[in-house]
């Protein structure tokens, strides 16, 4: 096991993360504020609170609230009629989607078949302007034509390998990211 991300490497890679998002989403200079239009979706479980972490980093920078909200994209995933019915979480939107842009937050970035899910439920609800991903770790292997828009880290890593991401709102073990098995 091995600790790639301490609570302070986390914070920091959120607050660039922020930055980024606020730099891709600039306003065109028409007095709005940087983030208007923004909705961040966090992918449940660890999407969320990174969600609401990424929200209010983006409210200490630009000084205006973004709207969040949450998805539980197991409906949604490829393989349900392989696994069967799982325990369903739920999904919240903040009012309408339509015109705005749509940031996906998750905790990792692996073969890309959840955020294909996390997009298929954003377009059952509505019709943004564009949909955008943040994800905190990017550890490659992608099975579908899926990139990050902003990544906190990329961690390049084996197949063999897992990458955990620990959060205080989630976790006992509090903020951290671990590799696990694999050659360190």
């Amino acid at each position: 096991m091995t600790r790639v991300l301490s609570p302070d490497d986390i914070d920091r890679a959120l607050m660039r993360m922020a930055h980024q998002i606020l730099e891709n989403h600039a306003a065109g200079g028409d007095g709005r504020s940087v983030s208007d239009g923004l909705v961040l979706m966090g992918i449940q479980t660890r999407g969320v609170p990174l969600a609401e972490r990424l929200a209010a980093c983006i409210a200490e920078i630009d000084g205006d609230e973004v709207p969040q909200g949450l998805l539980d994209v197991t409906l949604y995933r490829d393989d349900y009629a392989r696994t069967g019915p799982l325990p369903l979480g739920k999904t919240r939107f903040p009012g309408s989607i339509d015109g705005r842009t749509v940031v996906l937050v998750d905790d990792v970035l692996y073969t890309g078949r959840t955020i294909r899910a996390a997009m298929d439920a954003v377009m059952d609800q509505g019709r943004p302007a564009a949909v955008r991903l943040a994800v905190l770790v990017d550890r490659g292997h992608r099975e579908l034509p899926i990139r990050a828009d902003v990544v906190g880290k990329n961690l390049p890593t084996s197949r063999d390998q897992d990458v955990q991401v620990h959060l205080a709102e989630v976790d006992e073990a509090g903020d951290e990211v671990l590799i696990l098995g694999g050659p360190q």
